[in-house]
């Protein structure tokens, strides 16, 4: 068998025979680090426990400023995220999740009627499709019709990294975000790592080498994507943590725009002011880990920074001002501290 077509299998197997429960991984990799925020633990308290006890999510990249947007899901698994994505997105937004396995897709589907009776919604707001993340046209999504797009651990699994980036590439709409939580390294993965059916499926055998992954962003078109979060991933499996060696694994929950940008933060005077006026976030509003716009607060930032801002459904919460007609050089907005390392540019 070819090693793609074993490796896709192997990632079934484990998924959809080996592991019953979160209880069954051997390591924290798949798990989130920290506790969901406030207004996530609310919104998860209306799905269904036998859904969220087959989640392996490793972050909580579940959008805000999202109401009427439409949201693909990869890699949804259960649909613990797609059922959470379905409340926030509310009746007259839309949640698409993909996935490959189908006893996962099984779960999801017989909870689907559950979760729109428990939302109050006349109509379900969420499909499942079985497919697979490097081919979504496959699965029917159409180039630029996705809002937004999450997947929360998942694609550490796929063989084909690439072509998954790609894809999201093609179907998110211009001012389109992608925002992921997943598992990286600080170095190459070594190929016996990497095809081991253990260690792929606790998601460490499929972690990019960071850097790799920067310069795979740039050459699809995502220019500077941004880093939220970044926790070092303790490996408690003696077996694992001896096969892994010396390899750091980090967790990290990412964002990119599908907005013009440059490679680099470039400065040409644009300040920007946010209006508190996300329902979720009234008092200030984090765009990575070191921009955070306190309400009524003027705020210098890069070019970039303004076209994520000005160019995406963020554009109604924000004032910029500034243009593009004066070039001041770099803008240092350098992040402080270990994550420093991890960002796509200079911001």
């Amino acid at each position: 068998m070819p090693v793609l077509q074993k490796t896709i299998r192997d990632i079934q197997d484990y998924y959809g025979q080996v592991l019953k429960t979160n209880a069954d991984l051997k390591t924290s990799a798949c798990c989130p680090l920290d506790a969901p925020p406030p207004r996530v633990q609310a919104l998860l308290k209306n799905v269904h426990e036998t859904v969220q006890a087959r989640f392996y999510g490793c972050g909580s990249p579940l959008p805000v400023a999202a109401a009427h947007c439409t949201v693909l899901d990869l890699g949804c698994g259960t649909g613990r995220d797609a059922f959470i994505l379905s409340q926030i997105v509310g009746s007259g937004g839309s949640v698409i999740g993909v996935d490959m396995t189908e006893e996962q897709l099984s779960v999801a589907n017989q909870y689907v009627g559950w979760h729109m009776d428990r939302f109050g919604y006349s109509r379900p707001n969420v499909r499942f499709v079985r497919g697979y993340i490097e081919d979504l046209g496959a699965a029917g999504i159409q180039d630029a019709s996705i809002d937004i797009v999450i997947s929360n651990c998942v694609i550490n699994l796929s063989p084909d990294k690439q072509a998954v980036f790609r894809e999201i590439h093609r179907v998110l709409k211009p001012g389109g975000e992608l925002y992921f939580s997943d598992v990286f390294a600080g170095r190459r993965v070594p190929a016996e790592l990497q095809h081991d059916p253990v260690i792929r499926g606790e998601c460490l055998g499929g972690a990019l080498y960071i850097e790799d992954f920067r310069r795979m962003m740039r050459s699809i078109g995502f220019l500077d994507y941004r880093t939220v979060s970044k926790r070092q991933i303790t490996l408690d499996d003696p077996e694992i943590a001896r096969k892994a060696g010396m390899i750091d694994f980090y967790s990290m929950t990412l964002r990119a725009f599908k907005v013009e940008l440059e490679d680099v933060c470039e400065n040409y005077g644009h300040v920007a002011w946010y209006n508190g006026s996300i329902p979720e976030c009234p008092h200030s509003f984090v765009l990575d880990d070191h921009h955070e716009f306190k309400t009524g607060q003027p705020a210098p930032v890069c070019g970039n920074t303004a076209n994520m801002l000005s160019q995406t459904r963020y554009g109604d919460h924000f004032r910029i001002e500034g243009d593009f007609s004066t070039h001041y050089g770099l803008f240092d907005c350098t992040p402080q501290g270990p994550a420093a390392a991890a960002s796509g540019a200079c911001c």
